[in-house]
């Protein structure tokens, strides 16, 4: 008896642990190391820093939730989420949505407690725009990809607020190069799993216009990021290190990006884009703090 529960209190755990899409919290939590190192420079402020980003993964945990209990009858439907915890009703939405109240309240009391107003300010705007806009607009319009971006380039903005109190030249450069990335990012995404949005009826750019108008537009949001990325070091935030890691991976990206046109499998073309999206933005990250000025 005493195994049995603890094998249900094991799996409740995980189940609730799922909801928050660890892998998510995981890539928000890496650019805002690269904003926070970014501000620190030469001064790291390790409690501020381990402040920062308990409520950062706080904030995006709850809002993973609340983006879960509202996409739980979509979920059924696609066959990547079908076994998520609401969508197979492992989880209650009304526990699901404590849990994420809960979540976002300790998230911000942190943030509140040892950051500052500008800090706060950003997480929860970015936690906002991801639960009631993102959340509902993906499945109305071909332009939520681009509203899910914006709420994705929060976490480095947070990470560099922490430091500086402000936000300034810096702080835009890093939004907007992660809004960029995201971009194709996104985009590979929707070409390999088609057939899921499809099934549920999400208007992304490859069903709404097409697998090649979507490749140009890979193309354009590749090297509007390349130009972005290279902006830290025009104005002096970080050294030609980063520059020339940046410049090179993104030219690599570009490059493949470009074969997606006469690629033999779009799916399999997609699904190496991803991939390589993480690790650009992966070494753009570590470079910022062993490069900065």
């Amino acid at each position: 008896m005493e195994k049995r529960s603890s094998l249900s209190f094991g799996f409740a755990l995980k189940s609730y642990l799922m909801l928050t899409k660890p892998g998510i919290i995981f890539g928000n939590a890496v650019t805002a190391i690269g904003g926070f190192a970014l501000a620190s420079r030469s001064h790291f402020d390790v409690p501020l820093f381990f402040a920062m980003l308990e409520g950062l993964c706080l904030i995006v945990a709850a809002g993973c939730v609340f983006n879960n209990y509202i996409d739980r009858e979509k979920d059924e439907k696609m066959a990547r989420t079908k076994n998520r915890a609401l969508a197979k009703g492992l989880i209650s939405p009304r526990n699901a949505l404590l849990f994420g109240i809960a979540l976002g309240l300790f998230g911000a009391y942190l943030l509140a407690s040892f950051t500052n107003l500008a800090t706060v300010s950003a997480a929860l705007l970015g936690l906002l725009v991801y639960v009631f806009w993102y959340s509902f607009a993906k499945y109305r319009t071909v332009h939520g990809t681009l509203i899910g971006s914006i709420a994705g380039a929060i976490p480095p903005v947070v990470g560099y607020c922490a430091v500086t109190g402000r936000l300034d030249a810096a702080a835009v450069i890093l939004f907007a190069i992660i809004v960029l990335w995201q971009m194709p990012h996104f985009y590979a995404i929707a070409i390999y799993r088609m057939q899921d949005y499809a099934a549920a009826s999400i208007p992304v750019l490859p069903i709404v216009k097409g697998l090649r108008a979507t490749k140009v537009q890979m193309i354009l949001y590749i090297i509007a990021f390349i130009t972005a990325s290279a902006m830290l070091t025009a104005l002096g935030y970080t050294g030609n290190g980063f520059l020339i890691v940046a410049s090179l991976l993104g030219a690599a990206w570009l490059w493949l990006g470009i074969k997606g046109f006469k690629c033999a499998s779009d799916k399999m073309w997609a699904r190496k884009m991803f991939i390589f999206s993480l690790v650009v933005v992966m070494a753009q990250s570590i470079m910022i703090p062993l490069s900065v000025n």
